[in-house]
């Protein structure tokens, strides 16, 4: 109820800041990776925020009463889509009080829209725990989306700025160049971890291990935020153990004491993973979040 009491607050500020507002775009990404991509494809005709820090967990990003204020003023808002913003995103377009920023809108940019999505549920239920109906939305941490997202931002800063498709266009594919490079790098460096099996903390590590080539034997939840019972973090030790899983991710948004335990108790070595920027760090931007999970990875299976 507390964000609430700031609605009046907060409208009364944008409105106030709207005269002296700039020519340049003022974008809201939800995570530092997405503001980092807004930055390099608006350049100077973009002012970008994020909402959420490197080491929060998506599904759960405090809603502060600042971001109110934020989303009122601002052109545009950049996310990841496909439901990973559910917990908190919906709720503050809804007090914002800005319907630019509404799906549908020219303002609501999803990055989403050119990635293929993975694991998308056939039926939907809550015994299964916290569900996507739309598919897994970790994909921004697959190195194969970066281009996706990348045209995405464009077409959406495009839309709202025509004067300057040229630039972002342009930008946008100085950036694809950019990453076409990078993702030969990132291939060889971690073709040690191809077939290498690991488990993680949450059921957010498919896109990585596809492009990695590694095998997922389970999670430490037994289903999407659902906290693993004695017995089952026993049984996935045993089968650690059985199948010789050699790697533990812990995504730094949780607690390392089950990957600890499960090390302990497998001889796995554990991996410390972002699943968006800034949570290392070196990883503010795109690429530097890239890079140090791949490196990570590397340095624990060897």
């Amino acid at each position: 109820m507390k964000l609430f009491k700031h609605i009046a607050v907060a409208l009364a500020i944008g409105v106030f800041g709207m005269g002296s507002a700039s020519a340049a775009l003022r974008v809201i990404a939800t995570t530092p990776d997405l503001a980092d991509l807004v930055s390099r494809i608006g350049g100077d005709h973009v002012q970008v925020e994020s909402l959420a820090r490197g080491t929060e967990d998506i599904h759960g990003v405090p809603q502060r009463p600042s971001f109110v204020t934020k989303l009122n003023r601002a052109d545009a808002v950049v996310h990841i889509g496909l439901g990973a913003e559910h917990a908190f995103l919906p709720a503050l377009l809804d007090v914002a009080g800005n319907p630019d920023l509404l799906p549908g809108r020219k303002g609501y940019i999803d990055c989403s829209r050119y990635v293929h999505p993975l694991e998308v549920p056939t039926v939907l239920t809550r015994t299964e725990g916290d569900q996507h109906p739309d598919g897994n939305p970790h994909y921004n941490i697959d190195p194969r989306n970066g281009e996706n997202m990348a045209r995405a931002i464009a077409e959406g800063l495009s839309s709202l700025d025509p004067v300057h498709a040229d630039v972002f266009n342009k930008n946008k594919e100085a950036f694809v160049a950019e990453w076409k490079g990078k993702l030969e790098q990132w291939r060889t460096k971690a073709a040690s971890a191809k077939g290498i099996k690991m488990v993680s903390q949450h059921k957010d590590m498919i896109y990585l291990a596809q492009f990695l080539g590694m095998d997922i034997v389970g999670e430490v939840e037994p289903k999407p935020g659902i906290a693993p019972s004695p017995k089952h973090l026993e049984d996935l030790s045993n089968k650690m153990k059985q199948l010789g899983v050699k790697l533990v991710i812990n995504e730094v948004q949780y607690s390392d004491k089950t990957s600890r335990w499960l090390s302990a108790q497998t001889g796995a070595k554990i991996a410390r993973v972002a699943t968006m920027g800034g949570a290392f760090p070196d990883s503010g931007t795109y690429f530097g979040m890239i890079d140090r999970n791949i490196a990570n990875i590397v340095e624990a299976i060897q």
